[in-house]
């Protein structure tokens, strides 16, 4: 098998690398994301003129209908520079369950305004009390004469104080989990923002007697959210790669550059040890995301494979940035320095659908 990326997604992970090194550096970050809402319309607005915001989605509902490779080239470009836009949270989390459950109908209504960059969506699923796997749905749909209603609340969603259209997961009273959209001004819909540790949003959704309109036929669509994170942990382990690969770079740049009693830190062969370690727990993150990935672009969706995928990215993600930081030393926690961002990301990426001690125990069962 070719692991190699083609022509075509060369290109596309070139011009996702353009747009974000050309938008970013580490003292304009820190600008976007010290302020609401937390990332760049300017540089939304140019993901959506290359493409990247209707990547995933058919041709017909206004996307380019490209595969998990190309997703994964978008990704780990993304995590590489560490860029704060929600392409993730309000695109191919949400985007994706519409694609997969929505009637035709949703679909071309909702899905080219993503892609054109104007419509933001996010999905509320989690609720406080549970955590991954076992999210113990709440938030209850009610039926009356054809309207829809839910009642209960969401908590974190993901970037869901900015979404204009949020998917919402709901008990059924028939049993199941459905899905729903809402608008994001909807009458009794209430939203609390707040910032998380890595600089990204998330919000606390309250829903009372909120209008809502199932998406697709309204049954239970426990299959289609369980596809779904296992589609997002392959994205996310590729934009843990992107992350990984620059706080290693960041790192030997400066065991290079730092001069110890006269000679650069690299020349002391205890460190280089350790920044060979960060090289070869690299490499083994590498080779899951690409597992990940290419598992699904063969038509395979298995909880296992994501599983095994992201218990070594939680595992070289943590080992690789305590050693970043303590190879920097003091400098490797301030603000205006890169590498504890990075750091701070790959922690969220790690718990983020569970963490290597779930995973751990789902690949025990």
């Amino acid at each position: 098998m070719d692991f190699e990326l083609n022509e075509e997604q060369k290109l596309l992970r070139d011009t996702t690398r353009e747009v974000l090194s050309r938008a970013y550096d580490t003292e304009k970050r820190n600008k976007i994301v010290d302020a609401d809402p937390g990332w760049s319309a300017e540089v939304w607005k140019q993901l959506a003129e290359v493409g990247l915001l209707g990547l995933s989605f058919a041709e017909d509902d206004g996307g380019m209908d490209a595969g998990p490779v190309e997703v994964m080239a978008v990704m780990t470009e993304v995590g590489r520079r560490l860029a704060p836009e929600p392409i993730l949270d309000a695109v191919l989390v949400p985007g994706g369950l519409i694609s997969d459950v929505g009637s035709v109908d949703q679909r071309q209504r909702i899905l080219p305004g993503v892609a054109e960059g104007s419509t933001l969506l996010a999905f509320a699923h989690n609720e406080s009390g549970s955590r991954w796997p076992n999210i113990e749905v709440k938030v209850s749909a009610t039926e009356d004469g054809g309207s829809w209603a839910l009642n209960g609340v969401k908590n974190p969603v993901p970037h869901g104080g900015s979404a204009d259209i949020l998917v919402v997961s709901a008990a059924l009273a028939g049993g199941g989990v459905g899905l729903f959209l809402v608008d994001g001004d909807a009458t009794g819909l209430e939203r609390k923002n707040y910032r998380t540790h890595d600089g990204q949003r998330a919000a606390q959704i309250s829903l009372s007697d909120v209008a809502a309109e199932p998406l697709g036929d309204g049954t239970d669509a426990s299959a289609a959210i369980v596809a779904s994170e296992v589609r997002a942990q392959a994205a996310l382990a590729a934009e843990a790669v992107g992350a990984m690969e620059e706080a290693l770079r960041l790192t030997t740049d400066y065991l290079k550059a730092r001069k110890q009693f006269g000679v650069p830190l690299a020349k002391f062969q205890a460190l280089t040890f350790r920044a060979a370690d960060m090289y070869v727990l690299l490499e083994l993150a590498r080779s899951m995301a690409l597992y990940a990935t290419m598992s699904l672009a063969d038509g395979v969706v298995d909880t296992e494979v994501a599983s095994r995928a992201k218990l070594q990215i939680s595992r070289s993600s943590r080992k690789i940035g305590q050693e970043a930081i303590q190879l920097h030393g003091g400098i490797g926690v301030t603000a205006e320095y890169p590498v504890g961002h990075y750091v701070s990301r790959l922690a969220a990426i790690e718990h983020t659908l569970g963490g290597a001690d779930d995973h751990l125990r789902v690949l025990s069962k």
